[in-house]
């Protein structure tokens, strides 16, 4: 009786584990670097903030490790409504982790062309600069493409979320709002990359109700049971 029940709250724990993790190495440590139109102040910032770099590059790794963990713990508790559609789910949330973690050499790069090593000596400081600010752009257009998997996951997640009725229907539908959010932050992104708009952290909503709302209210044990007893 109570083992979904401690796997909602464990879904929910793990849900909002990831956000200081993301936050500070996917909005913070930019914030400090980035300088919109000013290459020199930007590297400049690199140099400076190396250290805050690297533990922007190991904060994002543990949030993928804990994705990871997260995206099991919800098949677990969702396969109950459709195996299928919860294998789905896995699978769309898991093809983004691989891609958003390899992303991440090129924040690392940045970091080794303005360092001190004998072979970039061969390399004037403008080709150098102009290198750095390459695979900073390369880094925010790895995100962009994981996020198109950030937001298809939702997709299934969200449909399972509506159909359980052992959780509102409500936030299935907000999740399934988040999947389009997402969806069309990376579109617009490559299609229009002079249009500076985004909507996923208004229609990501649902991600911040969905853990709260497993870690204060749990979920329906007989309604989850009922689903259980029935065939796959």
């Amino acid at each position: 009786m109570k083992t979904p029940q401690k796997t909602a709250k464990l879904a929910g724990a793990l849900y909002l584990m990831m956000a200081p993790f993301a936050i500070f190495s996917v909005m913070y440590v930019p914030s400090l670097l980035i300088e919109a139109g000013d290459t020199g102040a930007t590297v400049l910032n690199v140099i400076e903030y190396q250290r805050l770099i690297r533990s922007g590059i190991v904060s994002w790794l543990i949030c993928q490790v804990i994705f990871i963990f997260l995206v099991v713990v919800l098949y677990d508790l969702l396969k109950v409504v459709n195996r299928n559609t919860a294998s789905l789910m896995v699978i769309l949330a898991l093809v983004g982790v691989p891609i958003a973690c390899i992303n991440e050499l090129n924040r690392f790069a940045a970091l080794l062309l303005l360092s001190d090593a004998d072979y970039l000596t061969a390399l004037d400081i403008n080709t150098l600069h102009a290198q750095v600010m390459l695979l900073l752009g390369l880094h925010t257009s790895g995100l962009y493409i994981a996020q198109v998997f950030w937001g298809l996951w939702l997709f299934p997640f969200g449909y399972l979320v509506f159909k359980s009725g052992f959780l509102p229907k409500s936030l299935g539908i907000l999740l399934i709002i988040g999947c389009f959010g997402y969806l069309a932050d990376s579109i617009t992104f490559f299609l229009f990359p002079f249009f500076d708009l985004t909507v996923s952290p208004i229609t990501g909503i649902g991600e911040i109700l969905f853990p709260l709302w497993l870690l204060i209210k749990g979920i329906n044990i007989e309604r989850w049971k009922q689903h259980a007893m029935q065939p796959f």
